[in-house]
């Protein structure tokens, strides 16, 4: 039979050794050897040039291999609804036993969790894929990047991953002491921050408030505000600068806390994470000189607790 043919009945160019056999490939196994056309990619499952698989085609086949009615979790479902994250195996959940090979793992689940199409394949939701990826997490800092990452573009909502780790505890331990520990802040850095800020006793209940002027014409929204003394500290990643607009944003937010004459305190999450004595420093002396003049007529309108 003609390899175009094959093909075509395939999907993405994986294809089960029984639809092989059925469309007359007696022994598809002899194409799977070394220097073959063909390459197995789990039991019973075959793809259709010796090639490395893109991700669809390696997805394909372990969905095919897990069976009717399986879903995607994990890294790899965390990775389909956008949000970073990085595991070597696919994790999938079925309704029965199965057995998983190499970085493939099948699961059983019962009750099944609900699933919906994404990009052609059947994923948890975005809260069940980030719980279930934690589960084999060992760092708090990359659950909480993954979760912060989550939470911060709209795909769930902390109460959607506290129902998650109330619903199966099991292995949720991690997630549930960096929802703790997150509490409000939203990124990595500003937990740090929070840590920082306790740790030289520069404590302030206004994270992420909204500042104005007299006048209610917003200047800024910064990381922390030290109220006291209207002072502003802004932890500024690289990652939301790579572009022209992200620059002019950076820039205009400066001008303003500089008309309405807010001192400003800007910090790298890298240098948070490994220069935290340096950065006290500057923040300490930041706070200092803000004490020293009067402070500007600016206001809190809104903020969110510590």
């Amino acid at each position: 039979m003609r390899i175009e043919h094959l093909r075509e009945r395939s999907d993405l160019g994986v294809i089960s050794a029984g639809a092989l056999k059925s469309l007359g490939v007696t022994n598809p196994w002899r194409r799977c050897t070394a220097g073959g056309p063909w390459q197995r990619m789990y039991p019973g499952v075959v793809l259709l040039h010796n090639g490395p698989p893109t991700p669809d085609q390696q997805l394909t086949a372990a969905l095919l291999r897990a069976g009717p009615g399986a879903v995607v979790t994990g890294a790899e479902a965390c990775r389909r609804h956008g949000l970073p994250a990085r595991a070597p195996e696919i994790r999938v959940l079925v309704p029965g036993t199965a057995r998983g090979s190499g970085t493939l793992i099948l699961e059983r689940a019962s009750p099944m969790p609900a699933s919906s199409d994404v990009g052609g394949y059947p994923v948890v939701s975005a809260a069940r894929a980030v719980v279930d990826a934690c589960r084999f997490l060992r760092s708090e800092d990359e659950a909480t990047a993954l979760i912060a990452a989550a939470v911060q573009r709209g795909r769930c909502t902390p109460h959607d991953l506290q129902a998650e780790t109330r619903t199966n505890r099991f292995g949720t331990k991690l997630v549930r002491t960096v929802l703790r520990e997150l509490g409000r802040a939203e990124s990595v850095a500003e937990r740090d921050a929070r840590r920082l800020s306790r740790r030289i006793r520069l404590t302030t209940p206004h994270w992420n408030a909204t500042i104005t002027g007299a006048d209610g014409v917003l200047i800024g929204r910064p990381d922390a505000w030290y109220d006291d003394v209207g002072l502003a500290w802004e932890i500024d990643s690289k990652a939301f600068h790579f572009g022209p607009r992200d620059y002019e944003r950076t820039l205009a937010r400066n001008s303003r806390y500089a008309a309405a004459g807010i001192l400003v305190v800007q910090t790298l999450p890298t240098r948070l994470r490994n220069e935290p004595d340096a950065v006290a420093r500057e923040l300490k002396a930041a706070h200092k000189a803000a004490e020293a003049r009067p402070r500007p007529p600016v206001y809190v309108v809104e903020a969110q607790g510590a």
